[in-house]
């Protein structure tokens, strides 16, 4: 889809869709336990259906609307796959999908998924579920996709070094339905909000395990089992990040619904970001709402909130002074190099902006008019479309589709809220 944002000022309420990353949880976590689960407010999106019709794939017979799931379990003993498991976009269901399938009795299964996730690595998750009993070997040799998966995992001890965190949280959700115990050592550990979310997941689900204030030391009881998800799924902070930045610009106001800043998400430290640049806050039991003021440049650490690089790298061009995004190398490996990308696309926009190895420096800029590519990157092409409402000219976006990965809705809440759009092609 090809649009064409113009000028525009933003204003309104918009509802939050269900956190991406709630989601695959609750659907790898459901399908994993015993019984029948529901899922209030699921994320309804391509990424979201991807890790549905996975688990389907797995054995869990699930009944789904938009407003609830309900899931019967398999009780962790995947079924063998009829065909070949195809994730498309959705790289959290890779890796979920790889500890799945690593809980095999029999037979084998093999995980594949669009191009751009047979680019993304996920050799060190397959390297940990081999320590620990399972095989899963890269067809390619490559460490990336397509994956064929033996089980099963026994447990034991491995050590594992990540920028992303999902293999961690695959193998947090996976180990306790392992024979044996497992413990684990995380040296290095990236994006750890992600790992306390899992975390929570397994409290709530009734799993046993111990591990240290650092995230660095697991020991995880084997032979345990799920009990059944019932639970509502929150608004997703990293969608949000788009629109709250929107509300933060200049002359703009607004009001995110579906939003709880006690939730476990990571992202929510956005709203602390905006704050610090200068943004009007207020916070509602269940909204936040962002008011838009001059900004100022800020230095901010993304280690544990990488996907809001492209929104922030886009919002630091209105910021008076210079704006430092640091220590989020991990975001050169999501589904384009975000930090290449956003240099790229902002300065064909007149971004005075330069890449780090790990993060980019943005100087205060005129965004101009011009043409910009999403690169089949969700995140990017929603950045790049608040950007343009600010530009001093029509912006013409290649590539919109993306944004259904996570955000069907997009380009309409954007219109809701005063946006100029022009759909140039569908």
């Amino acid at each position: 889809m090809k649009v064409k944002i113009y000028p525009s000022r933003l204003s309104g309420t918009v509802r939050i869709p269900g956190s991406k990353s709630h989601t695959i949880r609750a659907v790898t976590i459901a399908s994993l336990a015993d019984g029948n689960s529901e899922i209030h407010h699921p994320l309804v999106s391509l990424d979201a259906l991807s890790a549905r019709e996975t688990y389907r794939a797995f054995g869990a017979e699930i009944d789904a609307d938009d407003s609830c799931w309900r899931i019967r379990g398999f009780g962790g003993i995947p079924r063998v796959p009829d065909n070949c498991i195809d994730v498309g976009n959705s790289g959290t269901t890779m890796n979920m999908a790889l500890g799945t399938a690593s809980l095999l009795r029999q037979g084998m299964a093999v995980l594949t998924g669009d191009e751009q996730v047979r680019r993304r690595p996920n050799g060190p998750l397959a390297e940990a579920l081999n320590a620990l009993g399972a095989e899963v070997v890269s067809t390619r040799g490559t460490g990336t996709p397509p994956f064929a998966v033996r089980g099963r995992l026994r447990g034991g001890h491995t050590t594992i070094e990540v920028k992303n965190s999902q293999y961690v949280s695959s193998l947090l959700i996976h180990a306790p339905l392992a024979d044996q115990p497992t413990t684990l050592h995380v040296p290095v550990l990236f994006e750890k909000p992600y790992v306390a979310m899992t975390l929570d997941w397994l409290r709530r689900q009734g799993i046993q395990l111990e591990h240290d204030d650092a995230l660095e030391h697991f020991r995880i009881p084997g032979g345990q089992r799920y009990q059944p998800v019932n639970r509502a799924i929150p608004g997703d902070f990293s969608t949000a990040t788009f629109f709250l930045a929107a509300g933060a610009l200049p002359g703009n106001r607004m009001r995110c619904l579906g939003l709880n800043m006690n939730d476990t998400q990571g992202d929510k430290a956005v709203v602390d970001y905006l704050r610090a640049m200068g943004a009007d806050i207020t916070v509602e039991s269940d909204a936040v709402i962002t008011g838009g003021v001059r900004l100022e440049g800020h230095e901010f650490d993304l280690n544990a909130t990488p996907d809001a690089l492209p929104m922030m790298a886009a919002l630091a061009c209105h910021a008076s002074g210079e704006t430092r995004l640091v220590n989020v190398a991990q975001a050169r490996l999501k589904e384009t190099d975000r930090i290449q990308v956003m240099r790229e696309e902002l300065s064909r926009l007149g971004a005075d902006i330069s890449e780090r190895e790990d993060g980019l420096i943005i100087r205060e800029s005129a965004l101009r008019g011009g043409t910009v590519f999403s690169h089949g990157d969700h995140r990017v092409a929603m950045a790049l479309a608040v950007a343009a409402t600010a530009a001093e000219g029509p912006v013409t976006i290649d590539g919109m589709e993306a944004v259904s990965v996570t955000y069907p809705e997009f380009i309409d809440h954007l219109t809701a809220a005063g946006g100029q759009v022009e759909i140039l092609e569908p």
